[in-house]
């Protein structure tokens, strides 16, 4: 993308035209993006360590390299264009200088506005299998906290969610997993602020595909050393984590379950743990069940045809953090990304996340979920 783009432009419009020294000025931040692809290709780990200097990678990949690119794209596709027709002009500079200040607009607005937005969304699930005492029952779902992004500017928003959340008086809070980026370390700074969550019920958590510490280049008893401390760390929070198991929530007489799977993906990029067998182990056919996972894939692959779980809370796919006319590239990869689905009377609410392990979001605000249960007469 760099060297292409940076010598389409130099043929076209720099050889020749301009003095060699300042010709060779335009090649300076090419250069630099480079080396600094270099660096981040050569970390051992998925990414670096410090994700601030990540970001600003992936912040200067957009702006420059990516924004270039469309750039040469449009110009090579209108001088096509111009030689075909023989037209005196290239239109596709235009068009180019018009995408490019689309592109800066959406990376400027996704980092410094889109992605400190915070969204309550309001759901009602209606089933004729809720016992009658939690008619109206609340729940507050919320996922994909990535708690290592928040920090240098970010910490106040992760405090201002959990208020937004506290001051909805849930019945139950739930947690669908990706509390961490890439190390259990990042989420110490944060377990004073998610420990004030509280809900009559408690809260309750599943693991997430970061949370397994595949992202790292480590032995594997570092790696379960880190696995085994972020479980540690969300039950200092007072949190109930659910690594394939379940609890029964009681009304008088009626009770309805929360049961948790561990990461259900496609075990060949994501975790597949999920034991559903063990999950509902004991579990009457006959009980309300919400079943948290964090991955919506496995609500098809094993959730609906293996178990009777009316309601299934995800997260995972954050909708790629960009989502413009109501579509999101997620969407091709997806089936559920975002929002409620159902099969038959049966649901899934796949949460788009609160945080993300890249601080952009456009079009996507983080987002919390608010469940209202209604028995269906």
């Amino acid at each position: 993308m760099i060297v292409l783009s940076d010598g389409y432009i130099w043929m076209r419009y720099l050889r020749g035209r301009v003095a060699l020294r300042k010709s060779l000025m335009w090649f300076v931040p090419g250069f630099l993006m480079a080396l600094f692809t270099v660096f981040i290709a050569f970390q051992k780990d998925f990414a670096p360590a410090d994700s601030t200097l990540f970001n600003v990678y992936l912040f200067f990949l957009g702006f420059i390299v990516v924004a270039k690119m469309l750039f040469v794209i449009s110009s090579a596709v209108g001088w096509g264009l111009q030689r075909l027709l023989n037209t005196r002009r290239n239109y596709g500079n235009a068009v180019g200088l018009v995408v490019v200040a689309l592109v800066w607009y959406v990376l400027l607005y996704g980092v410094f506005v889109g992605f400190k937005r915070l969204e309550v969304r309001h759901v009602v699930y209606t089933s004729r299998d809720l016992p009658a005492a939690f008619d109206g029952y609340r729940i507050v779902h919320f996922s994909d906290a990535h708690v290592g992004t928040y920090g240098r500017g970010y910490s106040r928003q992760l405090a201002r969610a959990v208020d937004s959340i506290n001051v909805e008086y849930p019945d139950m809070v739930v947690f669908t997993g990706d509390l961490q980026n890439m190390q259990p370390g990042e989420v110490l700074p944060h377990e004073q602020t998610l420990a004030r969550l509280h809900a009559r019920d408690g809260v309750y958590s599943v693991l997430g595909n970061h949370d397994y510490a595949q992202y790292i280049h480590a032995d594997e008893a570092v790696k379960t050393a880190n696995v085994r401390y972020i479980r540690e760390s969300q039950r200092r929070m007072g949190w109930t984590l659910l690594d394939n198991a379940h609890r029964v929530i009681r009304r008088g007489a009626d009770s309805i379950v929360i049961a948790g799977m561990e990461n259900d993906g496609d075990g060949r990029h994501f975790p597949q743990k999920g034991d559903i067998a063990r999950t509902l182990h004991g579990v009457s056919d006959s009980s309300f069940v919400v079943m948290l996972q964090h991955d919506p894939t496995s609500w098809r692959r094993k959730i609906l045809p293996q178990s009777g779980a009316q309601l299934t809370l995800s997260g995972h796919t954050h909708a790629m953090q960009f989502c413009l006319f109501g579509w999101s590239p997620s969407s091709l990869i997806y089936s559920e990304w975002g929002g409620m689905f159902y099969e038959g009377n049966r649901a899934i609410n796949v949460s788009t996340g609160l945080g993300g392990f890249i601080p952009f979001r456009f079009g996507v605000p983080g987002e919390i979920v608010v469940i209202t249960l209604k028995r269906e007469n």
